[in-house]
């Protein structure tokens, strides 16, 4: 109504004025649509059933509600509206909103089935969703596979595609009046953040640190079964209202550089947009279309559950060992299944056993119990190609006898042994997970959790007691 009101006074105007007029109403009618969507995010009152209390955040790209009747959550809503060069550049792009909150949503999707800490929770309709509420730490945490883009104007003499293993990282402090500065890790302690009661100090960089490595390889992975290099990205991090760091804000086709074959001429990221020197709607067609097939890519991207680890006991007496190996083997993500045969009374059953699930399944473990005279692992080993992991449920008047018969193999025979339930769990998870990235992602975050452990531990300890 406000902008029909308007036409009609523009029209009795414009055939007074002429020209100027004209230009006049094409910045009135760009200053309206703006008016606008101000007063729709003013009027509106929920989202999918969410109650919205006030905006606590509005970025370039995204607004951030209170939930009053959800304590400790948000809701963040994207925009239809895509900038670069700490918002400089800026236009509207119908339908980007969707597609960032779903690619969003793809992404944190992997990292969560992985067992990152994140804000994520779920979704909340087409262009929103929940998230627990955070403060947020102003630093941008980039990480880069190769040598490209600002790096090579900060670092000359550096050619382009210069690969950094491990991934090269950097923190860039969120200043746009400043153009966001680089800052060291001295800097960002000297700074003395604190954030629901966090000092972030080294211990707390050296955390985001990891983290940030650990997401950009989670997906690096993730995005090579679909035969893309994922060049560079950036996240951010957030102390949730119990003090834990967790990976926060949006992850979408603004953050990362993509590279479908590792060919930089078929990028499909943000950059597209950064490099152009005018911007014409056919050019923002371009930009979403490839946004598009981003999060199409993104679609059925966790691998298929098919694999097996099958756990065989030498006798039913073995079955606590064995469910003791089958929950740390659940806790890693894998399937278990638990038989009972033995090498030495029933050997042909036990190769019956076997053929039977090398018949199904190519993604196969075998993970033998006997204890005493191990027969059942070596006979195994010897009549199946896939691995086959001994663990012998000793005792320990006579580890050092039993022990022997797992250990003391014939040739040509390869089956590993391990003593404890968690080391064949592991041990199983480490050979499906060179076939299955998100078995592979469990493993690394359950290295990130023990070095997290261990870094609290010391930091709760450490000081000097005086004598």
């Amino acid at each position: 109504m406000l902008m029909k009101r308007f036409g009609i006074s523009f029209l009795s105007s414009t055939a007074a004025c002429g020209l100027n007029t004209l230009k006049l109403f094409s910045h009135s009618i760009k200053v309206l649509r703006i008016l606008e969507i101000q007063v729709k995010s003013i009027n509106m009152t929920s989202i999918n059933e969410y109650k919205l209390g006030k905006v606590l955040i509005e970025g370039k790209t995204k607004q951030v509600y209170d939930l009053p009747e959800n304590p400790g959550l948000c809701l963040l809503l994207s925009k239809d509206r895509i900038t670069a060069g700490d918002g400089v550049k800026a236009h509207d792009l119908q339908g980007k909103s969707e597609i960032s909150n779903t690619t969003n949503a793809q992404v944190f999707q992997i990292l969560n089935e992985a067992g990152m800490k994140t804000a994520y929770v779920k979704p909340a309709g087409p262009k929103a969703f929940i998230a627990k509420k955070c403060q947020m730490i102003p630093i941008e945490w980039v990480t880069r596979r190769l040598a490209t883009g600002s790096y090579l104007k900060r670092n000359t003499g550096v050619p382009e595609g210069y690969r950094f293993s491990p991934p090269k990282q950097e923190t860039f402090f969120k200043d746009d009046a400043n153009h966001d500065p680089q800052w060291s890790d001295e800097q960002i302690i000297s700074a003395k953040f604190n954030f629901n009661g966090l000092l972030i100090g080294q211990d707390e960089v050296d955390i985001m640190k990891k983290t940030t490595a650990l997401v950009f390889e989670i997906l690096e992975k993730a995005w090579s079964t679909r035969n893309c290099a994922l060049i560079d990205m950036k996240v951010e991090f957030g102390v949730d209202e119990e003090g834990e760091i967790v990976l926060a804000d949006i992850i979408d086709s603004d953050s990362w550089r993509l590279w479908p074959a590792g060919d930089k001429r078929l990028m499909v990221d943000k950059q597209v947009y950064r490099n152009l020197t005018s911007v014409t709607s056919a050019d923002l067609d371009v930009v979403k279309s490839n946004f598009v097939w981003v999060s199409k890519q993104l679609q059925d991207i966790i691998p298929k559950n098919n694999h097996l680890v099958i756990i065989l006991m030498g006798s039913a007496s073995d079955l606590d060992h064995c469910r003791k190996i089958s929950d740390h083997c659940k806790a890693l993500g894998l399937n278990t299944e638990l038989r009972v045969t033995s090498a030495h009374k029933g050997p042909e059953e036990s190769l019956r056993i076997v053929r039977e699930y090398e018949s199904v399944m190519n993604n196969l473990v075998f993970v033998t119990v006997a204890g005493r005279s191990n027969g059942l692992g070596p006979v195994l080993s010897g009549n199946t190609t896939y691995p086959v992991i001994n663990c012998p449920p000793l005792k320990a008047e006579n580890m050092q006898i039993d022990v022997w018969s797992s250990l003391n193999l014939p040739s040509g025979l390869g089956c590993a042994t391990v003593l404890y339930p968690e080391a064949a769990a592991l041990n199983a998870a480490q050979i499906l997970g060179l076939s299955n990235y998100m078995i592979w992602s469990k493993l690394r975050v359950k290295q990130l959790n023990n070095f997290v452990t261990l870094k609290k531990a010391d930091k709760q300890v450490r000081g000097v007691r005086k004598a």
